[in-house]
């Protein structure tokens, strides 16, 4: 199973410790409150696209449940279906662009997520600006917001297309999507606002999914180099990505077979299946 990670933007509201959802080891990150701000001059975002809500695997990563934060326990939804939220929105911007949400993808202020307290990683959801019936469809990868009243946090992409990013927060619907019965076509969101702006800096994937340059899947460690090749041997055979064994640095530690690096998530996620598919433990993420 994959890691699960602190991410700093969920926590900008406060500074204490907190418990980082780690697998291996549990330990204590400090955090402090940051200011926010979007990019340098307001630039024009209608050619970003909204996500496509698609079926994916849900993996421990962001997942942790039950957890607590200020101490309050929040619950993780096992089955969001038909689930509908009405409070405030607000977005999150420069302060955290470039760093890991929560289930370790790396948060792109131009893109189309969000972050939410208890809807599963990853979801989709529609939040509408119930002020201007404004809408879009944005992608669930990272926790929070834990401050005040607010029940979402968008990237400044979502929140300009939602007509409130000068304000900083407006009162929203939030309603799941289930990819199995979602229709795509929609109307576009108006953009009277581009007008004059530059284009803003399209992500790759407005959905997120992308991963730093050091992330691996970690498939098994051991005492034996040749343990380790036997599998590094089986992999190659059924994996069309780099798999390497990567030798210990004293006699103490084990070899370990690890497959990569990936640059997005979609990536990994699906070769984490061929993985377990060829009849191994399921790998998780490690980074160097």
């Amino acid at each position: 199973m994959s890691q699960i990670f602190c991410s700093p933007r969920a926590y900008k509201a406060c500074s204490l410790a907190l418990t980082c959802f780690i697998l291996s080891a549990c330990q204590s990150l400090i955090v402090h409150e940051e200011k926010d701000s979007g990019p340098d001059r307001s630039v024009d975002v209608s050619h970003i696209a909204e996500p496509v809500p698609r079926h994916e695997v849900r993996t421990i990563a962001g997942n942790k449940t039950p957890y607590r934060v200020l101490g309050k326990t929040y619950h993780v939804m096992p089955q969001p279906e038909g689930f509908k939220q009405q409070g405030f929105a607000s977005w999150y911007g420069k302060k955290f662009h470039g760093r890991r949400t929560s289930n370790g993808e790396l948060y792109d202020m131009f893109g189309m997520t969000a972050a939410h307290k208890t809807l599963p990683i990853p979801s989709y959801v529609t939040v509408t600006n119930l002020e201007n019936q404004r809408s879009v469809i944005v992608r669930v990868n990272d926790r929070g917001p834990f401050h005040g009243d607010r029940v979402i946090d968008l990237t400044y992409s979502a929140a300009k297309k939602l007509g409130f990013v000068n304000r900083g927060t407006a009162r929203v619907e939030v309603a799941y999507i289930d990819p199995s019965t979602h229709k795509s076509a929609k109307t576009p969101v108006p953009a009277a606002q581009a007008s004059g702006e530059p284009k803003a800096p399209a992500p790759l994937n407005s959905a997120g999914y992308a991963l730093p340059p050091n992330t691996y899947l970690q498939v098994g460690a051991f005492s034996r180099e040749s343990a380790a090749q036997r599998v590094k041997d089986d992999l190659v055979k059924v994996i069309d990505i780099a798999v390497v064994v990567v030798s210990p640095p004293s006699s103490k530690d084990l070899y370990k077979v690890q497959i990569g690096p990936f640059t997005d998530n979609l990536t990994l996620q699906n070769t984490r299946q061929r993985v377990i598919d060829a009849n191994y433990p399921a790998p998780h993420a490690v980074y160097r």
